[in-house]
């Protein structure tokens, strides 16, 4: 896989937790970029099936993304008192709160089946994958991303065998994807400069982009290509719920919490989050579980200031354009922006 030769430098975020379908990441694909699956918070076998469905709708490359489990413990003691601050909101929807539990989102089955299904792209979040679950990968045909947001971590990943990189910006909506909870706080630009300075491999980069402006300058920075995702939201093939959609066309702005599951990500300010970040511990994935009835009824009512917005800072730039339209139209913005840039520096040097 080169990510340098895709028609269009659009790597699509795996935008796990329900956003993601096979016609999304298809549509990515078919459109010259490279879409994505998310394994998160999927069984095994509608892994296997959503990677069926996007061989059914298309023969370009595309990826599935993995969380590597935490290595982190959650504090019994804090995940039980925030349960107890949330009884309330259990009570308002009338659902009981989920049991925390370890969980290690079906790691080895997963990796079993994007080794198994032969999928062309692999990329790891929330942690290093060892290096011989990374040979593992590349021994069945993948070429293996890891997602890291200090130059550390890349350095880490480089070590372990990675093809590639995705550089995380803080800028990035959702989760934060580095190894730890409290990794690194950089802006986009500064990181992929850092993590080029540190390795040789390419780097993919990711927060903030939603429009060719912003692929243009990552691509300037010595991004190969950049990984966009609050843009995909608004698309029709993404499976984004209804409150989520309408928040996006309408929000104020973002912060990142651990108010939802317990990790850092970044979403569109409302109730929730106002009222209860201060309080959130560091535990995943006991709080993604503890809140999980709340948000599925919060979602079931249409209230979007109890629900996870997941939202990156340029936001306001989506719209509701088709996935490969999206797609070719950040291509050719980007490619403007860049022959723009050429200009104007050509200009300056007369």
């Amino acid at each position: 896989m080169d990510l340098a030769a895709l028609p269009h430098p659009i790597v699509q975020a795996p935008l796990a937790g329900g956003p993601s379908t096979p016609a999304l990441a298809a549509a990515v694909s078919a459109a010259g970029g490279l879409g994505f699956l998310a394994a998160g918070y999927r069984s095994p076998d509608d892994v296997r099936a959503d990677i069926a469905a996007v061989r059914a709708l298309t023969a370009a490359p595309f990826g599935v993304n993995l969380f590597v489990p935490s290595p982190e413990q959650a504090d019994p003691a804090a995940v039980d008192a925030y349960a107890a601050r949330l009884a309330g909101e259990a009570e308002r929807l009338g659902v009981r709160l989920g049991v925390p539990a370890d969980d290690d989102d079906a790691w080895r089955a997963k990796l079993a089946v994007v080794a198994e299904e032969r999928v062309p792209v692999v990329s790891f979040t929330f942690g290093l994958p060892s290096a011989a679950t990374i040979a593992r990968a590349r021994a069945a045909g993948a070429y293996v991303l890891v997602t890291v947001t200090t130059p550390e971590e890349a350095s880490a990943a480089h070590e372990a065998g990675a093809d590639a990189l995705v550089a995380q910006g803080i800028e990035a909506g959702g989760h934060r994807g580095g190894f730890t909870d409290d990794a690194g706080d950089f802006g986009l630009l500064a990181l992929v400069r850092l993590v080029l300075r540190r390795t040789p491999l390419p780097v993919v980069a990711a927060g903030g982009i939603s429009d060719g402006a912003g692929v243009a300058a990552v691509l300037a920075a010595g991004a190969v290509a950049a990984q966009v995702g609050t843009a995909f939201l608004r698309t029709p093939e993404a499976g984004t719920n209804a409150p989520h959609r309408a928040a996006l066309a309408a929000g104020d702005r973002t912060a990142v919490t651990r108010a939802f599951t317990g990790r850092r990500a970044r979403g569109l300010v409302n109730r929730f989050l106002e009222e209860h970040t201060a309080e959130a511990p560091a535990a995943y994935p006991q709080v993604h579980q503890l809140t999980a009835p709340l948000r599925a009824a919060a979602r079931r009512a249409g209230d979007a200031g109890s629900i996870n917005l997941w939202a990156g800072q340029a936001y306001p730039l989506a719209d509701e354009t088709p996935a490969g339209e999206l797609v070719a139209r950040l291509g050719a913005d980007a490619r403007q922006a860049l022959a723009e840039t050429a200009r104007r520096l050509s200009g300056g040097h007369r």
